[in-house]
């Protein structure tokens, strides 16, 4: 073999082995890309046999009814620079495949040119399922790595579909017709149109596959056995139990709707178990298999795995464990058997997963370790977790709730929350989606699935290992994502309008009120209530929890179910009222003698279990009221069991507790104003232009920096290629942004500080800018005020002595900046999710207290005139305690600059503003750092490919 064939095989070092990529389709269905090698001789040829002569017809303008022996040759040689051909295979067989060739500006082959022709042919089989779309995608990828930037394409008329391919994709493109053939040309820069299609594309395959899980027309459980404790034998019970069945599930006419089936290689022939017939294999099975359930010893789920692909099932849950949970071989084992399954056109849920429950009536589902199918209702659940995954069906159930669909889905090898987000978007049945996260795979898709479901349905997290950071053993997580700090998380749920909650009771008590009341038009609550002081306990939570509540009406112990519905219906009618909470107690007096059965409670009786009916039929009448007006209305009650039960069924929610209540009421309070910023946002928010901005300047000085001997050299230290500016270049660097830094002379000595004093000119400040000292006025590292040669002098002398000398504390001279309020302001990029920006107030409250607020770039107008608002010392920039308000203006385009520069420039790492003094009029930057790296790659932004973690 000679040396360019050997490079075309995987195993060789020159084998671009990074262009392969699992991929999913528009149907659901997986597939896997790749380079063409000289070994894929036979595969063409029987791919090429299977197309029809009109398809051969559009790829070669003729009739071509087979391949000659060069064909095949030059079909399967190539260089992978000038000429690349991509396969789209399936169960090791091409479905599809793609060619590019370079050409110069005169249409012949070249090894400089920009250009390149390219040609596709899909089989007809597989033609509507996406399949070109998705390898345009990842062609259009190569050829910009090679240096191609432009592909040509000829096409004739009547191929409609290959036209439409084209002119879908989004790309800037340019048509013309002669000679009876449609020639194309279109640039290979990514647009905002290209990107919005590639996205689109994939969340319809995502969704799609979901779907194709959740409903079968087939299920198989391979693992039953005998033992009626074991795995296997619980899921087939449980399957069944999902619907009337002896073979399957049945319609009220009789008709079968769902066939089950049950594998067990050991099982002698004409086996039952549960009335179903047992197989020895998948491949036993007489009918075609959607869903397989694999319950089987790790040693033997790849052969399960093989059948089930030659069987053509099209998904799979596998519940065995003993994989990345396990360690590093188990890690290499689950990445196998997700290849192993993708390469088949099946998914994978898991494994060591609890399984899928979908409650659809026409097509219930209970592929779960689950003993019981939930009710329906409009929760879409989704966990990492097999127990909690018990605990929130087990919550549902306990609350009387409803759920659409439910997945747990233990290792997230394949299959993970973000393929369920989009299709929970096109889902009608599920109005509010409850997630139980533990790590992210991946971070930028999910802040842009999310904040897209969010606009239309509530999310709400939970969210676990806030403090420790812990990665879940078993999880698959790039490296970018495993160190996402807390208050990162916190800016990506803000930003994608996630509602983020504490704790699995917290979650069901928000997803309630979310699911049962309409959204909440204002922050505006009015408490009403037979308890002074449950209502007043009722008002302070509120104002805890950032409400404006109004104070609280108290019907008195005595009330009955007329003053109640006096009371909430005034409440409700009033337009300053946007929510009521109601409160209730037992009785008190001598009805509480008849209401605790003649005596007083003891150990034996932790609540009362009585109430008054006419109250609940007053509360459920303002319920209606309220839907009709808009308003969500919500109970607070203590030492009370049969009012919740009467309310809950009927749509209104009962905690037993006011904090949980008015908890529940903000997070739909917070939710609702996100939903109306967004939406005002699509209409008003921009991105303003800017004065100043000089980007290509600022490319060449970072071009130049990264070139250095110092930054190539730091590319090889732990922690990455970050690179620390001199303070002159960050200064330059900042500038070319309209970021002026206020200047600074070195004071190594009297005299030096003297003469800087007179350049800059008086008043000024002498400060310690050595690392162990910078931002440490505590440490009495800076002198203010100063406005003459004597006080600088003396100044001087102090330092040198306090500091350990003035060289070692490298003191410098600042001009005074005006009086103002210390800010800091800060963008670093964070791998796993970008570059995020950040304000605060200088000094205890950003460092010891953590408030800081943060955005993710690019921030708009909107974006950074909340991010000043959001922290808590916020009032001091406004005037507080009469002091004169600060120019929020100059601080807000100082963030939107800020933001620029990182997003113009993904090589600047960090940038460092502190302190940032905010005056009335105007503001300075008195520090500055930035950091730089080599530019990150973004996958985000690549062709559409499913995670190889």
């Amino acid at each position: 073999m000679d040396d360019s064939a050997a490079a075309q095989h995987p195993g060789h070092p020159d084998y671009p082995q990074h262009w392969e990529a699992d991929i999913l389709l528009r149907d659901g269905g997986t597939a896997r890309i790749r380079p063409i090698t000289p070994a894929d001789a036979g595969r063409l040829v029987e791919f090429y046999e299977q197309v029809s002569d009109q398809s051969k017809y559009f790829r070669f303008f003729a009739p071509y009814p087979k391949l000659s022996e060069k064909d095949v040759r030059r079909f399967t040689h190539h260089d992978f620079v000038n000429r690349v051909a991509l396969a789209v295979v399936v169960r090791d067989r091409f479905i599809a495949t793609v060619r590019y060739d370079r050409i110069d500006a005169e249409g012949r082959p070249s090894d400089t040119g920009t250009d390149a022709e390219v040609a596709f042919l899909v089989q007809d089989a597989h033609q509507g399922r996406g399949v070109a779309s998705a390898l345009l995608e990842h062609i259009a990828a190569v050829a910009q790595e090679r240096g191609i930037r432009r592909f040509q394409a000829e096409v004739l008329p009547e191929n409609r579909k290959m036209v439409k391919v084209f002119t879908d994709a989004g790309y800037t493109q340019h048509r013309s017709f002669a000679d009876g053939v449609v020639h194309l040309e279109f640039d290979l820069e990514q647009t905002d149109r290209s990107l919005a299609v590639m996205r689109a594309r994939e969340h319809r395959a995502e969704a799609r596959s979901v779907q194709r899980l959740l409903t079968p027309r087939s299920v198989a459980v391979i693992g039953v056995s005998r033992n009626p404790q074991t795995v296997g034998r619980a899921l087939l019970r449980d399957l069944l139990g999902s619907f009337d069945a002896e073979f399957g599930s049945r319609r009220g006419d009789g008709e079968a709707l769902r066939p089950v089936y049950a594998v067990n290689r050991k099982a002698p022939a004409g086996t039952e178990l549960d009335g179903v017939p047992v197989y020895r294999s998948i491949l036993d099975v007489p009918g075609p298999v959607d869903l397989a359930v694999i319950a089987v010893p790790e040693s033997a789920v790849p052969a399960a795995v093989a059948e089930c692909g030659a069987h053509g099932v099209q998904g799979l849950v596998v519940v065995t464990a003993g994989y990345a949970e396990t360690g590093p071989e188990g890690r290499d084992r689950q990445r196998a058997l997700v290849r192993q399954a993708r390469a088949a056109g099946m998914r994978v849920v898991g494994p060591n997963a609890f399984g899928l429950i979908n409650t659809d009536p026409e097509q219930p589902l209970n592929a779960s370790l689950a003993p019981h199918l939930p009710r329906r209702g409009g929760f879409g659940i989704f966990c990492q977790s097999g127990a909690i995954g018990v605990a929130l069906l087990e919550a549902a159930h306990r609350r009387g709730l409803g759920v659409s669909s439910f997945a747990s889905v233990g290792n997230r090898s394949d299959v993970s929350g973000n393929d369920f987000l989009q299709y929970w978007a096109e889902d009608d049945a599920t109005e509010v989606v409850l997630l139980y996260l533990e790590s992210f795979g991946n971070p930028r898709k999910f802040t842009r699935i999310a904040r897209r479901l969010a606009a239309a349905k509530p999310v709400v997290v939970v969210k676990g290992a806030r403090h420790t950071g812990s990665l879940p053993p078993g999880h698959a997580v790039p490296a970018t994502a495993t160190g996402l700090r807390d208050a990162t998380v916190d800016a990506l749920f803000e930003q994608a309008g996630v509602t983020r909650v504490e704790t699995i009771t917290e979650l069901y008590d928000t997803g309630e009120v979310l699911v049962q009341q309409p959204l909440p038009p204002g922050d505006r609550v009015a408490v009403v209530g037979n308890s002074d002081s449950l209502g007043l306990l009722t008002y302070d939570a509120c104002l805890s929890a950032g409400l404006r509540p109004r104070t609280p009406v108290d019907l008195t112990t005595g009330a009955t179910g007329e003053n109640f519905r006096i009371a909430l219906d005034v409440a409700l009618s009033d337009p300053a009222v946007d929510a009521v909470i109601a409160v209730a107690i037992p009785p008190i007096g001598t009805s509480a003698h008849a209401f605790m059965g003649g005596r007083l409670a003891g150990p034996e009786d932790p609540e009362m279990g009585s109430d008054d009916p006419e109250i609940a039929t007053a509360l459920l009448e303002a319920g209606e009221r309220a839907r009709e007006l808009g308003k969500p209305l919500v109970l607070a009650h203590l030492a009370l069991t049969d009012l919740p039960l009467r309310l809950r069924p009927r749509g209104i929610p009962a905690f037993a507790a006011p904090e949980r209540a008015v908890r529940a009421l903000a997070h739909a309070v917070h939710y609702a104003q996100w939903r109306r910023r967004t939406a005002e946002a699509e209409e008003t928010a921009r991105v303003p232009e800017l004065d100043r901005i000089d980007e290509p300047g600022a490319r060449v000085l970072v071009d130049a920096a990264l070139s250095t001997r110092a930054a190539i050299a730091a590319r090889t230290q732990p922690g990455g290629a970050r690179i620390t500016l001199p303070d002159a270049e960050a200064r330059a660097l900042l500038a070319h942004y309209g970021i002026d830094v206020s200047p600074t002379l070195p004071a190594p000595d009297e005299e030096t500080a003297v003469r800087a004093a007179s350049a800059l000119g008086y008043p000024v400040a002498l400060k310690a800018t050595a690392p162990h000292l910078r931002h440490r006025p505590d440490l009495g590292s800076v002198r203010l005020d100063l406005t003459g040669e004597p006080g600088l002098r003396r100044a001087h002398r102090e330092l040198d002595a306090l500091l350990g000398g003035a060289a070692q504390a490298e003191l410098v001279v600042q001009r005074l900046a005006p009086r103002g309020v210390d800010t800091v302001i800060g963008a670093t990029v964070d791998p796993a999710v970008g570059a995020i920006l950040s304000f605060g107030l200088a000094g205890a409250p950003a460092e010891l207290l953590g408030d800081v607020a943060h955005r993710l770039v690019p921030a708009t107008d909107q974006d950074v005139a909340g991010l000043i608002r959001e922290v808590r010392a916020a009032p001091l920039l406004f005037g507080w305690r009469g002091a004169e308000a600060v120019d929020t203006g100059a601080l807000e385009e100082l963030l939107l600059r800020v933001s620029r520069l990182v997003d113009d420039l993904p090589e600047v790492a960090s940038v460092d503003l502190e302190p940032v003094v905010v005056a009335p009029h105007g503001l300075a930057i008195l520090g500055a750092r930035v950091r730089i790296a080599p530019l990150p790659v973004r996958s985000d932004l690549g062709p559409r490919a499913m995670s190889s973690l």
